[in-house]
């Protein structure tokens, strides 16, 4: 673990400062809920991470380095996660995995709590792996594996992680993996989860985006599958509040390497990032099963049905190939997956996109994606309706989606709806705010949604969490 060498948080404990028997050496990492330190226990001249709670948004750092809880309801919060801050840091250090960071002590002091960690000597993920892409199965594998083990025992205990990303996996000297950073874990029956609202954009699951989403071992599980497409593709997925109308991310089948991970992983990583919640694993043993190729379960059959694409590995050097496919119209392939989609669900976006790679007629890519549809009559029907397009130069099908978005915009938003929606995302990002609002309305269902997509416009992590946080507060007070 490389130590900070960025400016330090006005509000942290000064370097030098003594807690207790721990002297604080500098600040490892700040967010929303905290501070953590690197520290020296001087009892036993051994180095340590040492969590803070200090949750900006309801306490503030007196000139003494205590914590003063702001006043009102903001002071009931502060009390309120202090006191499960201390509750979690005590299930957690009864935890011993030799791939979780060990909490090693718990305390109370400047009126609020800390939380004692193993100080981990290594590499963060995003470091290590660097230098060794594409890793191939059996190498992933020792990385993955023994992380899922260590988590599935957090699971067993009633707790989530849910900050799970290459920042919190560090890679010891001897090559074995650790997961750092329990100073956001829920325990699956508290109350109140929009204090506790964690979004690491690419990772979070959109579960995570809001109070009232139902999180579980689930949630865990589309973080992982987060990190290991970041791990064979090089990229991290869309964020997920992006996927939430309509699944913008390449598979992991077609993105990764075939040949090199193996298309049973791939696989296994897609139905990991699967957006709504009750498609993904349910569990750690569900999903390592997955990715050992064993028989899958219901909910995993429609990923294995997406077409694995072999990628080959490209030379520095080598230009990437062109394929030969004809350039469609954009309307018309909206319109085309709209209409498959009713037939075989949400997989047609990668049917369609697939075969519009290869096609060099509209009548020859109609054909190819009817050939998905399984009742011979609806697709002779579809391939009729579709007859024709390319020779009238126009659509035989609804009216591309611009004639209409006004009116179904007008139908699902009131004009204060998209008023207030306008002017609250204006403090971020100024005029552009009316177009982004104007087009998240054509996608979105409902004011919740609107507000999660366009959010997503909002470059600075905290102030896009405050941002959702607000606006959800104030759509369920209209």
């Amino acid at each position: 673990m490389t130590m900070a060498t960025a400016a330090e948080p006005a509000n942290a404990l000064p370097r030098g400062y003594s807690l207790n028997e721990y002297r604080i050496e500098s600040v490892l990492g700040a967010g929303g809920f905290g501070m953590t330190y690197l520290a020296t226990d001087a009892n036993l001249n051994l180095q340590v991470a040492l969590k803070e709670y200090l949750p900006g948004e309801f306490a503030l750092r007196n000139p003494d380095n205590s914590v003063q809880p702001l006043e009102g309801e903001a002071g009931e919060s502060f009390q309120w996660g202090l006191q499960r801050f201390l509750d979690e840091a005590r299930t957690l250090a009864s935890f011993h995995h030799p791939n979780i960071v060990r909490v090693m002590r718990f305390f109370e002091a400047n009126c609020t709590g800390y939380m004692v960690m193993e100080f981990v000597n290594g590499k963060p993920l995003t470091d290590w792996i660097t230098a060794r892409r594409p890793l191939s199965r059996q190498p992933l594998l020792r990385i993955i594996e023994p992380l899922l083990d260590g988590l599935e025992v957090i699971h067993n205990a009633g707790y989530l992680h849910r900050d799970i990303k290459p920042a919190n996996i560090y890679v010891r000297g001897d090559g074995s993996p650790v997961l750092l950073d329990f100073g956001s874990a829920r325990h699956l029956t508290s109350g109140d989860q929009e204090m506790t609202a964690i979004v690491t954009p690419g990772y979070a699951p959109l579960e995570q985006y809001h109070s009232h989403g139902k999180q579980g071992p689930w949630s865990d599980i589309y973080s992982f599958g987060g990190v290991l497409y970041w791990m064979v593709t090089g990229t991290k997925p869309p964020e997920a509040v992006a996927r939430a109308h309509e699944d913008v991310m390449v598979p992991a089948v077609r993105a990764g390497f075939a040949g090199v991970h193996g298309p049973e992983l791939l696989m296994a990583i897609d139905w990991a990032l699967k957006p709504r919640e009750a498609e993904r694993p349910q569990s750690i043993d569900e999903f390592r099963r997955a990715l050992a190729g064993e028989p899958p379960a219901a909910a995993f059959e429609r990923t294995l049905s997406e077409p694995v694409v072999p990628r080959t590995i490209a030379s520095p050097t080598q230009a990437p190939s062109r394929q030969s496919g004809a350039v469609f119209d954009a309307a018309l392939l909206k319109w085309l997956e709209t209409e498959l989609a009713k037939h075989i669900g949400p997989i047609a976006t990668v049917v369609v996109k697939s075969a519009a790679k290869k096609a060099v007629s509209v009548d020859a890519l109609c054909r190819a994606v009817a050939t998905e549809i399984g009742d011979e009559k609806e697709r002779d029907a579809f391939t009729k309706r579709f007859a024709g397009a390319e020779k009238s130069g126009r659509l035989t099908g609804p009216a591309p989606e611009s004639v209409t978005r006004d009116e179904s915009i007008s139908r699902k938003f009131s004009d204060k709806t998209l008023q207030q929606a306008e002017t609250s995302l204006a403090q971020y990002i100024g005029a552009i705010a009316k177009l982004v609002v104007k087009r998240a309305a054509a996608k979105a269902r409902d004011e919740a949604e609107l507000y999660l997509l366009i959010a997503d416009e909002i470059k600075d992590v905290n102030e896009r969490k405050t941002f959702v946080r607000k606006a959800v507060q104030a759509s369920r007070k209209r």
